[in-house]
C-alpha cells in the first residue's frame, strides 16, 4: 500500500470558493524508461522510489482535515532522493479528494513518474517536463499530469537520475500546466443502446496553442482502430470541429470542448465489436496526454423451458431442455434445481445434465441449451427450475414448471373411445 500524508505547511488551511486548499504527499516510483508506459504495467522497466508532494490541492472541507502530518524535507539535500513538489493551484485535478482517503480506505494508490519530451521541443537548461500517472483502485479517479520545473536559483544541486537542479531543500520544484483525467473508469452499457465515455482535460490559464486535437481509438482483441478524430480551435466560442474518418455514430461536442474540457464520446446504437478498451488522447500545442476507459457491452439472456408442462412417468426418465439466447458477454451460468413437496428449500440437481456448445448469431450474441435428465424417482408435484447468471443481470433469472400427477381418469376415457369406436365398426359392417 502506497503511503498518503495530507500536510498543513504553517498548520493552517487555506480556503477558497468554499473548497480547502491542501498539500498531499504519494509515494511513487520513478520510472526510467517510456514516458507513461509504465501504466501499461510491463516489468522491464526500471522502478525508483520517489515522492510526490501535490501543493495546493482544492478539495471539499472534510471534518479528517483537522489531523496533519507535516513533511519534513531532509536536513541535509540528498542528490540520491527524488523528492517532486508540484503546485497544483491551476489548473486543478478533478476528484483529488479520493487521494486523502484511499489509505484509510485501503485503497492502492498507483503513482508512476516519467520524463517527458513534448512534441518537436528542443533540449533546453531553462526548464524539462516530467509526466504523472495517477490511478486509485476501486474508484473512478484516474490522471495522467504533465509537470513542467520552476527555474530556481542555481546552488549547483543537481538530482542524480534526472540530472535536474534542486532547490536548497533537496526538492525538484514544478508545477502543473496539462492533465487528463478519466472521471469514470469503466462502463456496462446494454447491446444497441448509446452510451457516453467520459475523458477530460486542463490546462493552464494561457493556452499553449489555439487548436486541441481529440482522438479515440479502441483496442479489442488484440487490435486497435480509430473511433473518432477531431481538432478545433479553444478561441472559437461555437466550437466548430473538422472530424476525421471513425466509426458511424461516433461524436464529441465541439462546443463542450472549447468551453468545458470535454473531450468525451458519445457512441450510438451499440455492438458486440464496439466492447472494448477506449483510448482517449487530447492534445493541445506540443504536449498531449491519455486515458483509458472501459466499455462493456452486455445483453441479458432470454430464457425458456422446452417444455411447459411435464407429466410425470413411473418408470421412464425424461429430458427437459433449458434455452438461454441472444445474450453478450459469453460467460453465462446455468444450473438446474427441484423442490419436492416435501422440502422446504430447493436441492441442487447432482447431475446437472449435459450443456450444447454455445451458438453465436449475426449480431454478435450466443445462446446455449442445458438438456436435464429428469429421474422417474422424482414424486409429482415436485417443482424444476433452471436459473441463468450472467453479468447483465442484476441477480440470476429463473424458469420452473411442476412434474404434474397422471390424470387417472385419461385412461378410463381412452378405454371408453375404443369400445364406443369398436361397437361402430361392428355395427357398420352387419
Amino acid at each position: 500500500m502506497l503511503r498518503i500524508e495530507v500536510l498543513m505547511f504553517g498548520f493552517f488551511l487555506k480556503f477558497a470558493c468554499g473548497n480547502v486548499n491542501v498539500d498531499i504527499v504519494l509515494s511513487c516510483s520513478l520510472v526510467e524508461e517510456g514516458a507513461g508506459m509504465a501504466a501499461m504495467g510491463s516489468g522491464a522497466f526500471k522502478r525508483t522510489p520517489a515522492t510526490l508532494i501535490l501543493r495546493d490541492v482544492s478539495v471539499p472541507p472534510d471534518d479528517s482535515l483537522e489531523t496533519f502530518t507535516p513533511f519534513m524535507p531532509p536536513s541535509v539535500p540528498d542528490p540520491d532522493a527524488i523528492l517532486v513538489e508540484a503546485k497544483v493551484s491551476s489548473p486543478e485535478i478533478p476528484g483529488a479528494e479520493v487521494l486523502l482517503h484511499a489509505d484509510c480506505n485501503q485503497q492502492e494508490v498507483l503513482c508512476e513518474l516519467s520524463q517527458y519530451t513534448p512534441k518537436g521541443a528542443q533540449q533546453s537548461s531553462d526548464s524539462a517536463y516530467l509526466m504523472v500517472s495517477l490511478d486509485v483502485e476501486g474508484v473512478d479517479f484516474c490522471t495522467m499530469i504533465i509537470l513542467q520545473t520552476v527555474k530556481t536559483e542555481d546552488i549547483g544541486l543537481v538530482q542524480t537520475n534526472l540530472g535536474l537542479p534542486l532547490s536548497q531543500s533537496g526538492m525538484l520544484l514544478t508545477e502543473v500546466i496539462f492533465l487528463v483525467f478519466a472521471p469514470i473508469k469503466a462502463v456496462m452499457a446494454p447491446l444497441r443502446s448509446d452510451v457516453l465515455l467520459n475523458c477530460g482535460f486542463k490546462q493552464q490559464d494561457e493556452p499553449f496553442a489555439p487548436e486541441v486535437s481529440v482522438e479515440w481509438r479502441l483496442q479489442h482483441r488484440g487490435k486497435g482502430h480509430r473511433v473518432l478524430e477531431m481538432k478545433t480551435r479553444l478561441d472559437d466560442a461555437e466550437g466548430s470541429a473538422v472530424a476525421g474518418e471513425g466509426r458511424a455514430g461516433a461524436s464529441v461536442n465541439a462546443a463542450r470542448v472549447v468551453a468545458e474540457g470535454d473531450a468525451s464520446v458519445t457512441l450510438s446504437r451499440l455492438k458486440v465489436r464496439d466492447d472494448g478498451t477506449y483510448i482517449c488522447t487530447v492534445s493541445v500545442g506540443p504536449f498531449h496526454a491519455q486515458q483509458i476507459v472501459q466499455l462493456h457491452v452486455v445483453q441479458p439472456p432470454g430464457l425458456s423451458l422446452s417444455e411447459e408442462k411435464l407429466i410425470h412417468k413411473d418408470k421412464s426418465p425424461q429430458i427437459l431442455s433449458c434455452h438461454s439466447t441472444k445474450y453478450f458477454p459469453l460467460d453465462v451460468q446455468m444450473e438446474w434445481t427441484f423442490l419436492s413437496p416435501s422440502d422446504s428449500e430447493p436441492t441442487v440437481f447432482p447431475d446437472q445434465g449435459s450443456l450444447s456448445s454455445h451458438r453465436q448469431h449475426g449480431d454478435g450474441t450466443y445462446s446455449v441449451s442445458s438438456h436435464l435428465t429428469v429421474p422417474p424417482s422424482l414424486p409429482p408435484g415436485t417443482k424444476i427450475t433452471c436459473t441463468a447468471s450472467h453479468p447483465a443481470l442484476e441477480s440470476p433469472m429463473s424458469v420452473s414448471l411442476l412434474l404434474e400427477t397422471p390424470r387417472q381418469d385419461s385412461y378410463w376415457w381412452v378405454f371408453g373411445f375404443l369400445i364406443i369406436t369398436a361397437l361402430f365398426f361392428h355395427q357398420v359392417m352387419k
